[in-house]
Parts: C-alpha cells; structure tokens; sequence
C-alpha cells in the first residue's frame, strides 16, 4: 500500500508502452535524469522494451490504482562480453507518484529479480548530481557513490553531471563469475 493505494508489481508488456512513454516524454522535457533531448515515439519505446526484455533483461511497471504509475528495467551496463555480470538500472515514476514510494517499489523489486538472474554488480548511472531523489533512493537500497563525471551533459541551458553508484547483487565480486 502506498498512500493508502493498492500498487501493484509486474512484467512490463505491450499495452503498458503508451503510458511508460508518456511518462519518459515528460522525464525528458522537464528533468535532468535522462540526457535525451526529444522524447522518443511509442514505436521507438516498444523497440526498446523488446530489445532489453529479448535480452533476457527484467522490465518492470508499477500499477497505483489500475494506471501505471512508474517502470523500470535492468539492462546491459556495456556490451563487451566482460561486461556480462553487471546491469544497469533505469527507474522513472509518473509526476504525480513520486515521493511515494513507487520508485523504492521498483528498484527493490528489480534488484531481486537481477540478484535471481545472476547479475553480480547493479550500475546506476544518475543523471545531473542536484537529482537528490535518485541518489537518496539508491543509497537508501545499498548503492554506493562511486564517481561523478562532471559537466558531460548540456541540457535545459545548463551544463549536468552524472552520478555513478554501484551495488553488489547476490555473492558480487567474492566469487567466480560463470555467465
């Protein structure tokens, strides 16, 4: 329950595009998380949603009252097969759903489902370093500050950072990797 609210988890699918579309749209419109400059279309969010889920990556929705209300998903950290153990974290949360608990929700859930699928290390990479919620929030679920690239985005007349945060998932770097 989050604010007295039935929120619900679940695999993201098809129908769920339009929304978690509108949603990016307004993330990359209005805010610094993302470093896109134009919002892309439906058609290329249901591109993207089959690549990372063809992928074998999670890509999750929260549902706050029968609408969608946030999204996340894991995906390729880089390509290069060394690579293969990590993920990178993506979470967005609609305006009106935010500071409520949806994003925590997400990112919780997302963890456990990468932690299951054998992935070791959990990357966020955090865009503008003044994004005090999504830096609380990873912190909050065991991230660590691992770095700041500084002024490597110019978005909204102004130059950004990013913020990289780690965390180990399931045994991390204490063991072999086989995957």
């Amino acid at each position: 329950m989050i604010s007295g609210q039935n929120l619900t988890l679940r695999a993201c699918g098809p129908d769920d595009i339009p929304a978690i579309q509108a949603i990016y749209a307004d993330a990359v419109l209005t805010g610094t998380a993302s470093f896109e400059l134009e919002p892309p279309s439906i058609a290329e969010m249901q591109a993207r949603w089959q690549n990372i889920t063809g992928a074998g990556y999670p890509y999750l929705v929260a549902v706050l009252d029968g609408a969608v209300a946030g999204y996340a998903y894991g995906g390729a950290y880089r390509a290069r097969p060394a690579y293969r153990g990590n993920v990178e974290n993506s979470v967005y949360v609609r305006k009106d759903c935010q500071h409520a608990g949806v994003g925590r929700a997400l990112l919780e859930d997302l963890i456990a489902r990468c932690t299951d699928r054998g992935f070791r290390q959990m990357i966020a990479v955090i865009g503008d370093s003044a994004n005090a919620a999504s830096i609380g929030l990873h912190r909050a679920l065991g991230f660590d500050h691992v770095g700041t690239l500084r002024s490597v985005g110019w978005k909204h007349g102004r130059w950004l950072d990013t913020v990289l945060m780690q965390r180990a998932l399931g045994p991390g770097d204490s063991t072999d990797f086989e995957g």
